[in-house]
């Protein structure tokens, strides 16, 4: 017959109510009692209904991570599985599973109130590419616990939490400069890619303190993919005077820009020098090797799954702020040259 709470009450001397304490994690409990008990637990191999304890807890200990994913995902957003790893990893040491729910910004308000009427979970993730006005009110309206990974781009009273890309992009222009690059070029997303307009931002922000001119045919726009990369690459070629680095918004771009500077017999770094953001997917595949601005995604998710368990137990909280600093992360596609210009001293 399988142990009871009152056979590990009785092995560790103490009362059920006690032992049920323990299990709570409830911090008036000492230590000596809270080892005794575990003790206990583990010589019966004596295991919680957690059922049991989330229906006296009125909790699921569950958050649902509502998302758009689709076909192809994981090639198209590598890093969404990144944050959902880091999510799951921070839920999981506090015993919280997580659920996942792909939909459109359209079905949002619909299935999170239905989340919320029929206690679902207990929290929620929500990726800022499904957040709309129409769900910022009614997480307002009811409360919800949850929290936004990514900054929305209108007045809102969601919680999120964001990595600071203005950040990015001024640390791969400053870096690019000490290095002893002078002419530098921007092919990026296009103007409703958010990522890749604050990554811009930064970069021009930098070269404006330094007083270093960027011509507007150096500055491409485009989709961001790699035969767009590609192609915007080629239009920078195509002018007269060559900058002698390229930052790419991000991996995508960066692989087309690559091929079309190796079809075009550009050495890098010799030539020209190459600098990206984030890691995934083709940083570390592609020859040379790429310089990187990375992002720690993973942490990201890690943060994440922190901040919304406070939220759950502190609902008044509120959280608007960027987390997880970029890093450097230097390789065979930039170099220093020997003697950095003057104007940065």
């Amino acid at each position: 017959m399988a142990a009871t709470i009152k056979d590990v009450a009785k092995l560790a001397g103490t009362s059920a109510a006690t032992v049920s304490k323990v299990m709570n994690g409830s911090y008036s409990i000492s230590r000596e009692t809270v080892e005794r008990v575990e003790q206990a637990m583990k010589e019966l191999n004596y295991h919680p209904n957690m059922r049991a304890r989330n229906f006296a807890r009125q909790s699921g200990r569950n958050v649902i991570f509502v998302t758009s994913l689709g076909k192809d995902a994981g090639f198209l957003n590598p890093h969404m599985f990144e944050i959902m790893s880091g999510l799951e990893a921070a839920l999981s040491e506090k015993e919280y599973a997580l659920g996942i729910k792909s939909l459109s910004a359209k079905e949002a308000c619909t299935y999170v109130k239905h989340v919320i009427d029929t206690k679902l979970a207990d929290g929620l993730v929500i990726h800022a590419s499904v957040i709309s006005r129409e769900l910022d009110e009614m997480v307002e309206e009811y409360k919800i616990p949850h929290i936004v990974i990514g900054m929305p781009d209108f007045p809102n009273h969601f919680c999120w939490i964001d990595i600071d890309n203005c950040l990015a992009g001024e640390m791969a222009a400053k870096y690019l400069l000490e290095c002893g690059y002078q002419s530098l070029a921007f092919i990026g997303g296009r103007e409703e890619d958010k990522i890749s307009m604050h990554r811009l931002n930064g970069v021009l922000s930098v070269l404006n303190e330094h007083d270093v001119l960027i011509p507007k045919a150096y500055v491409q726009q485009g989709d961001s993919v790699c035969d767009s990369g590609y192609a915007m690459m080629k239009e920078v070629l195509l002018q007269k005077e060559q900058p002698d680095a390229i930052i790419c918004a991000n991996n995508y771009i960066a692989y087309g820009c690559v091929n079309a500077l190796h079809d075009n017999n550009i050495e890098i770094p010799k030539q020209m020098g190459v600098i990206t953001f984030d890691e995934y997917p083709f940083s570390r595949i592609l020859k040379p090797m790429l310089s990187v601005v990375n992002i720690d995604v993973y942490d990201m998710g890690f943060q994440t799954g922190k901040y919304i368990l406070m939220k759950i137990k502190k609902p008044n909280l509120h959280v608007q702020s960027y987390i997880t600093l970029p890093s450097l992360i230097v390789r065979d596609s930039t170099k220093r040259k020997e003697e950095p210009p003057l104007y940065l001293y």
